[in-house]
């Protein structure tokens, strides 16, 4: 098959899925082309793929399915899709969180790609859910995969001796984009109640445009807040970590959650998206507004190494149950192969002309 992969700007997660998947269906014996603009193919790794950007879907010729990642990369595609009579896959990887003009026209867009798209997969069941009240005529949970994590490239000690702290100390990690979805405020108020137990450490790693003001913040508030910006060895921080904090007002399946059970660091969430279906009872789960709560859960599992240790064991044994994304890519395979003999139906019962 030839396959079009196609998003629209994106640094993060849903940048990665792509990136990882469409190496995987080449690997499979299928023509995969991504389609995304300059600044998303300069974040990850796509060489030796067919890039382009989004317009060059109107160029292109012999495709058999088209897969848009996000509402917005599909609103773009769903013309060309409907013009050629190709099918249209749609991930539905974030929920419209906006206010506003913005809100009014993201839930815009869901509607019209719900309606247009042949299959809507949801990355949590609350998108499918979302999907299917706005009309999507098939809708159902597509899981994305974490990227396995290499191993750590230093060592669990010199990594937290570069952080200044000692063996009995314990580190909290948050990694993420520092956006306002991500609710990092709430990592600072956290470190600010548990600012008298000078064994704690926080760190939040990655780029956004909070940087300056949570810096700032930071520098102001009690507590060990450290900003680390984007790391690019994650597998050395979270294995340097005691435990990971993910503040989200929401997410789907949060792949740093997922890096968090597939490392065995025990992890506090916030209890929002599909997180409690992602991960079970292999985390401790908080409400997004609820500091106290979230305190009392990491200082909970840092005087409790025992209790961490189950947590550990407990997350390792949930993520053996997820697919992987060599899984991930062979599903999806075969759900553009059930699609295809469609389109090719389609073409057959046409009306030939008159010889």
């Amino acid at each position: 098959m030839r396959i079009v992969e196609t998003l629209s700007a994106s640094t993060g997660g849903i940048g990665r899925h792509v990136a990882d998947l469409a190496p995987r269906l080449a690997a499979l014996g299928h023509e995969v082309t991504v389609l995304c603009p300059l600044a998303t193919a300069a974040a990850h790794d796509l060489a030796g793929l067919d890039v382009g950007p989004p317009s060059r879907l109107a160029r292109l010729a012999g495709v058999d399915v088209v897969h848009a990642h996000g509402y917005k990369a599909a609103a773009a595609a769903l013309p060309w899709t409907r013009l050629r009579r190709l099918p249209l896959v749609v991930t539905w990887h974030n929920a419209v969180l906006a206010d506003g003009v913005a809100g009014r026209v993201g839930r815009a867009l869901q509607v019209l790609v719900a309606r247009g798209a042949d299959l809507t997969l949801g990355a949590s069941e609350d998108l499918v859910a979302t999907a299917r009240a706005a009309g999507a005529r098939h809708a159902e949970l597509g899981p994305v995969a974490a990227p396995r994590l290499g191993p750590p490239a230093v060592a669990r000690d010199r990594y937290r001796s570069d952080l200044g702290l000692g063996p009995a100390d314990v580190l909290v990690v948050t990694v993420g984009r520092l956006a306002p979805q991500k609710n990092l405020g709430l990592v600072l108020d956290v470190a600010a109640r548990l600012a008298g137990r000078a064994d704690l450490s926080f760190v939040l790693a990655g780029g956004g445009p909070l940087h300056d003001d949570l810096a700032a913040r930071a520098a102001r508030a009690p507590g060990r807040v450290r900003l680390l910006g984007p790391v690019d060895d994650v597998a050395s921080l979270l294995a340097a970590a005691d435990l990971m904090l993910l503040t989200s007002t929401w997410e789907a399946r949060a792949l740093v959650a997922q890096e968090a059970l597939l490392a065995g660091l025990p992890l506090v969430s916030t209890r929002v998206g599909g997180i409690a279906e992602l991960v079970g009872d292999a985390a401790v789960l908080v409400d997004p507004d609820d500091v106290e709560a979230a305190a009392a859960a990491v200082l909970g599992l840092a005087d409790d190494p025992a209790r961490r240790a189950a947590l550990a064991a407990a997350g390792r044994r949930r993520a053996a149950d997820w697919p992987d994304e060599d899984q991930v890519a062979r599903d999806l395979a075969a759900t553009y192969a059930r699609l295809a003999p469609r389109r090719a139906s389609r073409h057959s019962t046409r009306r030939r002309p008159p010889t």
